[in-house]
């Protein structure tokens, strides 16, 4: 159940729009419910979806299209790579090759520790800055080297 705090926040974003467009906030409500959870459980977007007064698949489908959202747990920092065709040719899916090798696990799976998810990203709209990641989907970090990902991953191991 989301706390009076996200719904204030949700509140602030279902404002933005006419008061019979409520619905337009799901993504924004979707972000803040994923902030509090950690994930979007069922159970979380259903309540998302009947707060917002809208039919919960309409919810699923926006949680389920970006990639964002998370629909399964995942670990205390989620890294996410582009790999789509500008950042591939500028070093990404190298840079995904060794976070892989550096973590021990592949795409979608998360460290034995529970610290790391990698995830693997489309367009995050920084492609002269390749290869980019996303650190828990607010932190764009740019033009990695094997250095700085290194230096990434030892600082949020703290």
């Amino acid at each position: 159940m989301l706390s009076i705090e996200s719904l204030r926040l949700i509140d602030r974003e279902i404002a933005k729009y006419p008061t019979d467009q409520k619905q337009s906030a799901v993504m924004g409500a979707l972000r803040i419910a994923q902030q509090e959870m950690h994930w979007l459980s069922s159970e979380t977007i259903e309540e998302v979806a009947s707060y917002l007064g809208m039919p919960v698949m309409a919810a699923y489908e926006v949680a389920s299209f970006y990639n964002m959202y998370d629909l399964k747990p995942v670990g205390q920092h989620k890294i996410t790579v582009c790999t789509n065709l500008p950042c591939a040719l500028s070093g990404g899916v190298e840079a995904a090759e060794y976070v892989k090798q550096k973590l021990g696990i592949g795409f979608n799976e998360t460290t034995a520790d529970g610290k790391f998810t990698l995830k693997e990203g489309e367009c995050m709209g920084a492609c002269g800055d390749a290869p980019v990641m996303l650190h828990n989907n607010h932190k764009m970090c740019a033009r990695m080297t094997c250095a700085q990902i290194d230096s990434l991953i030892e600082d949020l191991s703290k």
